[in-house]
């Protein structure tokens, strides 16, 4: 059975007319189906948990709505085992859709979708922190600093919704970032990779464990990850003054900032994280808290996607 998960509000609104173009093509092409609107933030992943729990082994589950529409989606499914997700994406940053290669209008996508015969089997990550009740899943990325307090402005931000009404909501990060990087306050941090010694690095800007190759609407964070490896890729900004941090912005966006000092990125199954003083911690954009500890790993091949 296919099974879909709506957020009419993404997209400033506009995913609520874009689902009635979706719906055009399934009465079409005579697809059975059932829906499911998502009212209220945490609302996709209780859908999610409540359609897993149905008599059916072979659920086909689809996101319609942004990257965090498809994280709740993502994180309420109860059994990977029997469920093959699809995603169309209709949110600002979409950065799900663009690392998985998902291209088209959403009609396009869901064609994709119905003819979609062989899947792309992914990794997941997962993040835990000190106080959390559970672990997040993530399938693009999570991290603290700079990048987190830049997910967490845009989830509230007036110029995200002006943003996406000219159709450039992509570059509500780009801006966030600008007005986040003089204000914010770095720390001292000691990383441990695959358990081999503490790397400790000060003045840290942020830390991005990356399932893909970019985040915030398009930003390659890790030029070179691959969601199908088995591994995360750590990219980390530290010590570097803010002035030369924003100087650094060009680089970043064109995936040429590995070759600044202070960047770096490290491949690794799982790592902890652990700062002086507390910072924004996301994954997949959605706020998690204002921590001091992490702990970050891959999960292989969890996740079973249709395109």
């Amino acid at each position: 059975m296919l099974y879909f998960i709506v957020n009419e509000k993404s997209k400033s609104g506009n995913a609520k007319q874009i689902w009635k173009e979706i719906e055009e093509v399934l009465k079409v092409r005579n697809v059975s189906y059932q829906a499911f609107v998502s009212e209220y933030r945490g609302h996709a992943g209780k859908l999610a948990a409540e359609i897993c729990a149905m008599d059916d082994n072979d659920i086909c589950l689809v996101a319609v709505g942004g990257d965090g529409t498809a994280n709740e989606v993502i994180n309420g499914i109860t059994d990977f085992e029997k469920v093959r997700f699809g995603v169309i994406p209709t949110g600002s940053g979409n950065d799900l859709a663009r690392g998985l290669g998902i291209t088209g209008t959403p009609t396009e996508v869901i064609g994709h979708i119905l003819n979609c015969r062989e899947d792309y089997v992914m990794d997941l990550g997962q993040v835990s922190w000190n106080g959390c009740e559970k672990p997040r899943l993530f399938a693009i990325s999570a991290g603290a600093g700079l990048d987190a307090l830049v997910c967490k402005k845009a989830l509230k931000s007036k110029v995200k919704d002006a943003l996406n009404k000219l159709h450039l909501g992509k570059l509500t990060y780009l801006f966030l970032t600008v007005q986040s990087l003089f204000t914010m306050q770095t720390t001292d941090a000691a990383a441990v990779f695959d358990g081999k010694g503490q790397q400790n690095r000060k003045k840290m800007i942020f830390a991005a464990a990356m399932n893909f190759r970019a985040e915030g609407g398009g930003v390659p964070m890790a030029p070179g990850a691959d969601a199908q490896d088995g591994k995360l890729s750590v990219c980390m900004a530290w010590g570097i003054p803010k002035w030369r941090t924003f100087l650094c912005l060009p680089l970043l966006v064109t995936a040429n900032h590995l070759r600044i000092r202070g960047f770096e990125v490290t491949n690794c199954k799982e790592y902890d994280l652990k700062l002086k003083t507390p910072m924004v911690l996301h994954a997949d954009g959605e706020y998690c808290g204002d921590v001091t500890e992490m702990h970050f790993q891959c999960l292989p091949k969890k996740l079973h996607v249709m395109w």
